[in-house]
């Protein structure tokens, strides 16, 4: 009675199988560990996320009023400029040049000044004052 060589022992295919069930087990295991760091991550991500909204809401605040502070500005110097261009005008001009000297008060060579004691009082200037910038 000779009956060939002996089948392959069934041990290597509960090893595979018991391989398996510790791997999913180590994973079951280190499951709540991978969820809290998921879920450290997703908060740093909100918070990060937060800052960079609030960050640009401050940014876009902050340069509309250095935007409007800049056009005021602006605005300022470019009347500076037409000032100073009708008096770099006029400054030549000999009816301007009496009209601010009667402003300051002088008068000219063949007037007299006339003081009336009785004559009410003026409140304001007597000129329009340009003010140079």
């Amino acid at each position: 009675m000779d009956e060939g060589p002996p089948p392959p022992p069934p041990a290597p295919r509960q090893a595979r199988w018991a391989d398996r069930w510790r791997l999913a087990w180590r994973q079951a295991q280190r499951l709540p560990l991978t969820m809290m760091i998921a879920s450290l991550l997703t908060g740093l991500g909100i918070v990060q996320l937060s800052f960079q909204v609030v960050n640009s809401a401050y940014r876009s605040v902050t340069w509309s009023r250095e935007t409007r502070d800049t056009r005021h500005r602006v605005q300022t110097l470019q009347r500076d400029v037409q000032v100073l261009k009708a008096v770099q005008a006029n400054s030549s001009s000999p009816e301007y040049l009496q009209e601010q000297a009667r402003c300051n008060g002088y008068v000219g060579v063949n007037e007299r000044v006339v003081v009336a004691r009785g004559a009410p009082q003026m409140t304001g200037e007597p000129c329009k004052t340009i003010r140079l910038p």
